[in-house]
């Protein structure tokens, strides 16, 4: 079995009618939520309960203002990749008037951006830098929602919290991942590290985000059966 089927979710091939419906479909649908995507990003994640696994990820940026973007996460930037999340990003400032049990699930983005950890593909590094000095002073929240790197050909379970790479202990990305990742983009992250030093490093990063650097714990969703609410009759 090749890698692209390995990649492929069970079901059957699409026919040539589905192809044709799903072109027509494009044609006349606006589809402006979706075309509001302006920015690729590549960068890492890991998970929250087991920071030993990391993956690459794919984020397919919208702005909804200057303080909050919201982010399609996809494992690869092929035609046939697949949708295994979603992040929120928000200004320091948004950050700082959420609940402090919010915050816990939140991480911090400066060591992701000066490390040269997060890259913009084909785009020139000084187009991007205003971006990035912006972005070393955010916060995300990623649910995964398709673990893929532990082989699930489909959605499993409940979603799962990640984490951004940082430079201590078990936030360090796995040379292996950006090496792989670098050889395909034809990058060096060592030399955008080196490129981005005059970044400014945010004056303070909330001690409330990247809560297992603090804690040595992290978050999981539990899923637990409840009594549903039950909706009064109409008279």
């Amino acid at each position: 079995m090749d890698k692209h089927s390995e990649q492929v979710p069970p079901g059957k091939a699409m026919s040539m009618e589905q192809h044709m419906l799903d072109k027509g479909a494009q044609m006349l649908q606006s589809l402006t939520p979706i075309n509001q995507m302006s920015q690729h990003a590549c960068t890492f994640a890991l998970y929250s309960h087991d920071m030993s696994r990391q993956i690459e990820t794919h984020h397919y940026v919208s702005r909804l203002n200057q303080d909050v973007l919201q982010c399609a996460v996809y494992d690869s930037d092929n035609a046939h990749a697949r949708l295994i999340g979603v992040e929120y990003i928000v200004s320091d400032t948004i950050f700082e008037s959420l609940p402090p049990d919010e915050q816990k699930l939140w991480h911090s983005h400066a060591y992701e951006i000066k490390s040269g950890l997060w890259v913009n593909p084909r785009i020139p590094e000084m187009v991007v830098k205003p971006e990035l000095k912006n972005l070393a002073k955010t916060y995300g929240k990623f649910w995964c929602t398709w673990q893929t790197d532990r082989g699930d050909k489909l959605p499993m379970g409940p979603p799962t919290l990640m984490m951004s790479p940082q430079g201590v202990s078990m936030g360090l990305v796995r040379p292996d991942l950006v090496a792989a990742r670098d050889a395909r983009y034809n990058i060096s992250t060592a030399a955008m590290k080196s490129g981005r030093t005059e970044l400014a490093e945010p004056e303070w990063i909330n001690p409330q985000a990247d809560y297992w650097k603090q804690h040595g714990k992290g978050f999981v969703v539990d899923v637990q059966p409840v009594e549903m609410k039950k909706i009064a009759p109409f008279p």
